[in-house]
């Protein structure tokens, strides 16, 4: 048996190849099948129904939006599920390292049927900082699913920003 005998659109049968037509309309209808099958059960970094693609067990990566004005670094995070004590907050001199774990189990039991099922799922986000930050002045809030981080910029750092006028040429 040769290897193209393998790939379905180069099977001979007889003498007459079976071809797919690739170039035209069936081409790029199977092209847009794959991907909408890849996209569901997770090629891509989440599926179509929004989960990561190993939601289930392993990995996540929580939404993050990381903001910086003139006096401080602010990292706001969605964390849906979680609470407070599932999650780890570690500040260095150069980067912020926020860690989780989430953890969900639903039991159903009835007269005829038992059901459980599991999910879990872990993250580790490493931020570098742009500046020094006054590590005693850090705070994080946790509130409905959302994680909200601020941390003030050194009188160091806030005096090293300097301003470039735009001039019109």
């Amino acid at each position: 048996m040769a290897m193209t005998d393998l790939i379905p659109w180069r099977r001979r049968k007889g003498n007459i190849e079976m071809a797919r037509d690739v170039d035209g309309w069936m081409g790029s209808f199977h092209r847009e099948v794959d991907n909408l099958i890849d996209r569901f059960f997770g090629d891509g970094r989440a599926g179509l129904l929004g989960f990561p693609e190993n939601f289930g067990g392993g990995e996540f990566m929580p939404r993050m939006d990381i903001s910086e004005n003139d006096k401080a670094i602010k990292v706001t995070a969605e964390l849906p599920g979680m609470d407070e004590n599932d999650i780890d907050i570690t500040l260095t001199q150069n980067s912020l390292t926020i860690k989780g774990e989430k953890k969900e189990e639903t039991e159903e039991k009835e007269k005829d049927f038992y059901r459980i099922e599991r999910r879990y799922g872990s993250f580790h986000r490493v931020i570098p900082l742009s500046a020094e930050v006054d590590e005693t002045k850090a705070e994080a809030d946790f509130k409905k699913g959302v994680l909200k981080i601020t941390l003030p910029k050194t009188a160091e750092a806030q005096q090293a920003i300097k301003k470039i006028k735009v001039k019109a040429v």
